[in-house]
């Protein structure tokens, strides 16, 4: 049985023939009986951006927008259709801060598997984790879903004060590999 975490608990009709008997065989598969299609779920591709600069400060931000309104926040969101991780990251950091950085300033850490609420339903995404370094502290302005930048020194950040779970683990894995 799928729990209610499952984003294909909430399908129940087949999107190719409409039928009612669009069953779960697996986690994250649901086949209809009626015309043999299947669909698999798979997580969302999400990308968070580790912006970091010479004085050993890290870009921080408040969320503007449920899930965790409010909370401390990194740069970041989904990756649009046919877009690359690299790319996806580097339009999320222009919309909402302003900054320009070009793909080959990116440097890949690692994933962090997530559940996302949003809409009534939890999205399994798969957050890719990248580092930027750059020079001096721009003055950045919050925009789009996320404000009240500020640089923080990197011995100040508290995971625990950040609202989503895999933005918590990612910043102890940052943090626990940094030099500080």
């Amino acid at each position: 049985m799928m729990k209610p975490d499952n984003p294909l608990f909430h399908f129940h009709f087949c999107p190719i023939c409409g039928g009612a008997h669009f069953e779960a065989v697996a986690d994250n598969a649901r086949r209809c009986a009626d015309c043999g299609f299947i669909y698999y779920t798979n997580p969302r591709g999400a990308t968070v951006a580790v912006i970091v600069n010479d004085m050993g400060e890290m870009l921080v931000g408040t969320r503007t927008l449920e899930p965790a309104k409010g909370t401390l926040d990194l740069v970041g969101g989904f990756m649009d259709l046919d877009e690359t991780a690299e790319d996806a990251l580097c339009r999320e950091i222009r919309e909402e801060t302003g900054l320009t950085v070009e793909a080959h300033q990116l440097r890949y850490l690692f994933s962090q598997p997530n559940t996302y609420p949003f809409s009534g339903i939890c999205v399994k995404t798969i957050d890719l984790f990248f580092e930027i370094n750059i020079k001096g502290r721009p003055q950045l302005k919050g925009m789009d879903d996320i404000q009240g930048l500020q640089w923080t020194p990197i011995r100040n950040i508290r995971p625990e004060h950040f609202g989503l779970t895999s933005i918590q683990n990612g910043i102890r894995k940052y943090i626990s590999k940094a030099s500080i």
